[in-house]
C-alpha cells in the first residue's frame, strides 16, 4: 500500500468518494464518521494523513484538527482540509488550527489524490527527520505586498542576485506572479521555459531533473522559474503542483527567493507557507501603509509572525510628500529593518536593461546597500563562518561593516 489516511466525515457519501478515490491510487482508507471517535482511532493507528470535514456534529474539523496538534504521539500527522466553502477566513482558521492543507468540494479526483500524495511525502520527511543528522535546508524568501507598484520584483530581482554575489552561489528566484510575472525580464531572460512547461506533467513525475531542465540559467548566478508568457496560462498552474515544485527546488538550493502576486490567494498562501522569512515591502504612502496593515494582520491570524521571520522593507518610490519614517513604524507598531532610498531613474535603466541595480557598473550606492542586504538575509550559518575564498562582494560587505563600526 502507498500509505494510510483516516478520513472524517458525517456524511457517508463524502466519505464513499474519497475513499474510492483514494483506494484507486493504492492508499488504505479507513472512515469515520465523527470526531469523538477519530480521535482515539487516530491515536491507535498512527496513520500517515488524516482528512477532515470541517462542519460535523459533536467535534467539528477544527476541534479535531487542534486535538490532534496537541498530542505529542500524533502532532506530526498531516491534515487536509475538506470544506464546502472557499472563504479565505475558513483557510486561516484551518491553518489556525494546524492544518496542513485545504481542499473545496466538490474537487476532481486527481486533485485529491496530488495533494495527498504532497502531504504523504511530507509525512515521510516528518517521520524520518529526527534520524538525519546532516540536512541541507534552503532559505526560503518571500518578497511580498499586498499593495502594487512598490517595486516587489525589482526587489526579489536584486536580493536573489545580491545573496548570490557575496556568496557565489546559485540563487533560485521563482515567479509565483502567474498572470503578470516579469522576473525573467528584470535578468534580460529570453522565456525559454516557463512554469507551464511544468502544468502538464503529472505530480508523482516531477522531479529534480525536470525542474532543472525549466529553470534559465544565468551567469550571474541566478537561476529563474519564470512566470507563463499569457495570463491563461497561469491559470494552469495549481497550488499543489506549485508547493511540490518549490519542494524540490529548495533541495537543489541554497537560497530560494518567491516574487509572489499582490493577493492572498492559494498560489501565494503556498509560497507564504514554505518561506522562512517574509520581506513586507512597502512605499511610504497611505494606501501602501494600509495595506501593509492588513496584510500583517493576516500573517498572524495565519501564525506567521510564530514560527517565520518578518521584515519590513520600506522603499522610497518617490521623491517628494512621503510620510514620515517614524509615523509609519507607529502605524505598523513595529520597526522598518530595510530602507532603500529614492532612486527611480536607476531602477528604471535596471528595468530597461534587464539588469539588477547589485549587477550594474551605474548602480552607486545601491550596489553596496542591495549587497548588504542580501548578506543580512543569508543564512546563520554562513554568515558566521567567513568562506574560504571570499568574493569581491563579500569583501565590499565587510569593508563596509568594519567603516560603521569604526564611525561609532
Amino acid at each position: 500500500m502507498a500509505g494510510k489516511i483516516v478520513a472524517v466525515d458525517d456524511n457517508e457519501i463524502n466519505l464513499k468518494v474519497v475513499s474510492t478515490t483514494l483506494e484507486q491510487a493504492g492508499y488504505e482508507v479507513t472512515t469515520v464518521t465523527n470526531g469523538a471517535e477519530a480521535l482515539p482511532l487516530i491515536s491507535k493507528m498512527l496513520p500517515d494523513v488524516v482528512i477532515l470535514d470541517i462542519s460535523m456534529p459533536i467535534m467539528d474539523g477544527y476541534e479535531v484538527c487542534s486535538k490532534i496538534r496537541e498530542s505529542k504521539k500524533t502532532s506530526h500527522i498531516p491534515v487536509m482540509m475538506l470544506t464546502a466553502h472557499n472563504a479565505l477566513d475558513d483557510k486561516i482558521k484551518g491553518f489556525d488550527a494546524g492544518a496542513d492543507d485545504y481542499l473545496t468540494k466538490p474537487f476532481q479526483p486527481a486533485e485529491l489524490q496530488a495533494r495527498i500524495a504532497v502531504l504523504m511525502r511530507r509525512s515521510s520527511q516528518r517521520t524520518t527527520k529526527a534520524d538525519t543528522t546532516v540536512e541541507k535546508h534552503a532559505k526560503t524568501i518571500s518578497v511580498f505586498s499586498l499593495r502594487g507598484g512598490v517595486g516587489v520584483s525589482a526587489i526579489a530581482a536584486n536580493i536573489a542576485a545580491g545573496i548570490s554575489q557575496v556568496w557565489g552561489k546559485n540563487v533560485a528566484l521563482v515567479d509565483l506572479s502567474m498572470a503578470a510575472g516579469q522576473a525573467a525580464l528584470l535578468l534580460n531572460m529570453s522565456l525559454r521555459n516557463t512554469w507551464l512547461d511544468l502544468a502538464h506533467i503529472p505530480s508523482d513525475d516531477l522531479d529534480k531533473d525536470v525542474v532543472d531542465a525549466v529553470m534559465l540559467k544565468s551567469e550571474n548566478g541566478v537561476h529563474v522559474l519564470a512566470a507563463p508568457r499569457k495570463v491563461a496560462d497561469g491559470q494552469l498552474i495549481t497550488p499543489v503542483a506549485a508547493g511540490k515544485v518549490i519542494e524540490i527546488i529548495k533541495e537543489m538550493y541554497d537560497y530560494v527567493v518567491l516574487d509572489l502576486a499582490s493577493d492572498f490567494s492559494d498560489l501565494t498562501l503556498q509560497g507564504l507557507d514554505q518561506s522562512d522569512m517574509i520581506l513586507a515591502v512597502l512605499s511610504p504612502e497611505l494606501a501602501s501603509v494600509r495595506a501593509t496593515i492588513a496584510a500583517l494582520d493576516v500573517f498572524g491570524d495565519l501564525g506567521y509572525k510564530e514560527n517565520k521571520d518578518i521584515v519590513l522593507v520600506l522603499n522610497r518610490t518617490f521623491e517628494a510628500g512621503i510620510l514620515p519614517r517614524k509615523n509609519i513604524e507607529k502605524a505598523l507598531k513595529q520597526p522598518i529593518q530595510i530602507f532603500i532610498p529614492y532612486a527611480s531613474q536607476a531602477f528604471i535603466d535596471s528595468i530597461n536593461f534587464g539588469v539588477p541595480i547589485v549587477l550594474s557598473e551605474e548602480g552607486g550606492e545601491l550596489v553596496g546597500i542591495f549587497e548588504d542586504i542580501g548578506f543580512l538575509l543569508s543564512k546563520d550559518t554562513d554568515r558566521a563562518t567567513p568562506p574560504k575564498e571570499p568574493t569581491p562582494a563579500y569583501r565590499s560587505v565587510m569593508t563596509r561593516f568594519e567603516q560603521r563600526n569604526q564611525r561609532r
